[in-house]
């Protein structure tokens, strides 16, 4: 019998793509859930572990993989997210049972970056509030914000960050960063300033999140962060929903503490109908498609699918595996 690979992502669900033929040339089954919202993460441990039963390894979307579903699952032996995030997914659980958890570092950066300019231009240049008004018959011509010769801000210098921020030199903005580990050597080479978390809330006009969700960035832009901000500025946020309090960032919204703010993700996802942030003029919303160009989420499934056959080979996907420190005793 043939090792079973589970797909999940409901963009790869039934597609045949070239990660699929490198999974099968490889010598493996590939499978998909039947229903095409698993990955959504609404699905239970009893139902996950229903689902991905028999699976030697996954790619996997957003779907919850618990203490409780990875211990009921004794023939999983990698987790390849497709994608850099993996809050859903216990690492140290993954650790305990021996579980490589694999990310696709290389893949959606430039997509993340692309969409975080959209959501930037569309708040600052009143996209949807201006075609919403030409729609219903009205003609506006109202002034919209300038981007050149503003300050762009970065939490978070990764990847992701690197990508925005070249993008926004490209458009002639000053660009600030906020980073535990910065890479010096790029923002010297592109004029990028470091700088400490108070002054890139104080002196961004567009702020954009871009690290990832731990225990110290969940919650970490509330009511004490949003009084700091720029006043008229805007958050950007496409890493993670919990990186922003929902209901400081409305009052801060409403008040006139910032400007605007361009959401690709929520505290709770899909966001609930009766979310205040729905009916604010200043915000513009997307669902969590930051990631996910036609062109990336091919890039990542590629990438998934060769981590788990090098791993499968014997072979360490440098800089993908995120328990690292299975590297020297782990075993397919």
């Amino acid at each position: 019998m043939k090792p079973l690979v589970l797909i999940t992502p409901d963009g790869l669900i039934g597609k045949r793509g070239p990660w699929v033929d490198i999974l099968e040339r490889a010598g493996f089954e590939v499978a998909y859930p039947s229903d095409p919202a698993f990955t959504r993460g609404h699905a239970g441990d009893e139902e996950t572990i229903r689902v991905l039963h028999g699976a030697c390894a996954v790619l996997a979307g957003g779907e919850f993989l618990t203490e409780a579903v990875i211990n009921s699952l004794p023939d999983l032996r990698v987790i390849a997210r497709v994608g850099v995030g993996y809050d859903r997914v216990d690492i140290p659980a993954a650790t305990a049972r021996r579980v490589a958890v694999t990310i696709t570092p290389n893949s959606n950066h430039e997509s993340v970056a692309e969409h975080a300019f959209a959501l930037l231009f569309a708040v600052a240049k009143s996209v949807v509030e201006n075609h919403n008004a030409v729609a219903a018959g009205r003609w506006p011509r109202k002034l919209t914000e300038p981007i050149r010769g503003k300050t762009f801000g970065v939490f978070g210098l990764g990847r992701i960050g690197r990508s925005a921020a070249v993008r926004a030199i490209g458009m002639r903005m000053r660009v600030i960063a906020s980073e535990t580990f910065p890479d010096r050597e790029f923002a010297e080479k592109h004029g990028i300033e470091l700088v400490d978390f108070d002054t890139l809330l104080a002196e961004s006009d567009y702020l954009s999140i871009h690290c990832p969700l731990m225990p110290e960035t969940k919650g970490l832009f509330d009511k004490g962060v949003f009084a700091k901000m720029k006043p008229g500025s805007v958050l950007v946020n496409t890493a993670r929903g919990p990186i922003v309090n929902e209901g400081d960032l409305v009052e801060a919204l409403q008040n006139g503490e910032i400007g605007g703010a361009g959401l690709d993700v929520f505290e709770e996802e899909p966001t609930p109908a009766d979310n205040p942030l729905l009916q604010l003029k200043n915000v513009v919303l997307a669902p969590h498609v930051g990631g996910l160009d036609w062109l990336s989420l091919q890039d990542m499934a590629i990438e998934s699918a060769d981590s788990i056959i090098k791993l499968r080979d014997g072979v360490w996907p440098e800089g993908a595996v995120v328990n690292e420190e299975l590297r020297e005793s782990w075993k397919w």
